[in-house]
């Protein structure tokens, strides 16, 4: 694929930024998009967000960016009325100077520009319960003013992103194949998912029975995903939006959790090392439930333990699938790393199973 730079003075003759452009720089840690900071000669130094976005990633990228511009116009408005910071508090569409919501290059790749959100940061990691609990209730705060958002008018960016079913399968196939000899070194880990076929249509069940309402759901909860105050460390703008779809907000809870309730890394090799922290587990699920105030039922608040056991099962076969296919997916820097990948989500997995009773009784004491 051709750089993002072959293209960028392409793009950025497609925006009008008020006042010329004086410089531009990659910006971010992401993986997925091409993301540049464009700086201006206006008064004050105007700065925005440019990204090429990933066309591997993103295949239809016209019903993208319809999902983000309804997505933030209807936040601009709940935001206002409620009081907020709708200049601060979302992420807003800049469109082209012909009035599209983004512009596809000469190699038909999508652009697209977002106002700098000034006087914030972007965390990689939860470095104390403070900051976790912010970004807890950031993605709470983003369910209450979407609550009544007609979550199945939004496009399916990604068809079938958390059906943990369709993934157990996905990983039966890949068992099945053993393209590259690999099961019989994992046959623990097999074994560990497929004694939980069960678990994996719990959710699903529950949403088929109408005992789980389908919510505009951001998909991707990492802290990483809110810009926070570089002053007071609160919590401002929840941001990349191109998995925001129709889905479960147990998932919301559980991904998040799944990340950031423990202490190691995602690929920490010894196990001993792996555990779920229910400090951290009570401080996000306070944080988050006080964000989403009144907006969430009785049913999904009972279901939130199984958002966080069954996000961390399904990325614990992603994992493994990847393994047995040969690390296709997921990008890895060592021989191995996908496997000791599954290993951690499995222990964490067995954590949450040895601990549901408590995880059970600290939902319920925020309810």
């Amino acid at each position: 694929m051709p750089t993002a730079e072959q293209y960028l003075n392409e793009s950025l003759a497609a925006f009008d930024f008020g006042a010329p452009v004086v410089k531009t720089e990659r910006h971010g840690k992401g993986h997925i998009n091409d993301t540049f900071a464009v700086y201006t000669a206006q008064e004050g130094g105007s700065r925005f967000i440019l990204q090429r976005m990933s066309p591997v990633a993103f295949k239809k990228p016209a019903q993208l960016m319809e999902n983000i511009v309804n997505i933030t116009d209807y936040l601009v408005r709940a935001l206002r009325e409620s009081g907020g910071d709708c200049e601060r508090g979302t992420l807003r569409v800049i469109r082209t100077r012909d009035g599209e919501p983004f512009f596809r290059d000469s190699a038909g790749c999508g652009w697209r520009v977002f106002p700098f959100i000034e006087g914030t940061v972007c965390c990689q990691s939860a470095d104390t319960p403070e900051l976790f609990a912010a970004s807890g209730q950031a993605f709470g705060q983003f369910q209450q003013l979407l609550r009544d958002y007609p979550a199945e008018t939004l496009h399916e960016t990604i068809p079938r992103f958390h059906d943990t079913e369709n993934r157990l399968e996905n990983l039966k196939k890949a068992v099945k194949a053993d393209a590259l000899g690999r099961a019989a070194e994992c046959r623990a880990e097999i074994d560990f998912m497929l004694a939980r076929e069960a678990d994996c249509s719990v959710a699903l069940q529950a949403l088929r029975d109408g005992v789980l309402p389908l919510r505009v759901t951001h998909n991707d909860t990492k802290l990483n995903n809110v810009l926070m105050d570089e002053k007071t460390g609160e919590a401002v703008c929840v941001i990349d939006l191109d998995t925001v779809m129709p889905g479960l907000v147990i998932n919301d809870f559980g991904d998040s959790i799944r990340f950031g309730a423990n202490h190691c890394a995602e690929d920490e090799p010894d196990l001993e090392k792996v555990n779920l922290d229910l400090g951290l587990f009570e401080v996000y699920t306070a944080a988050f439930l006080k964000g989403a105030g009144d907006t969430l039922t009785d049913a999904e608040c009972r279901f939130l333990p199984w958002g966080a056991k069954l996000m961390t099962l399904e990325c614990g076969m992603r994992f493994l699938a990847d393994y047995l296919e040969g690390d296709v997916y997921f990008h890895t820097q060592r021989e191995g790393q996908n496997l000791d990948r599954c290993r951690t989500q499995c222990k964490l997995v067995a954590d949450m199973e040895r601990h549901w009773d408590e995880l059970e009784k600290i939902v319920a004491k925020y309810r």
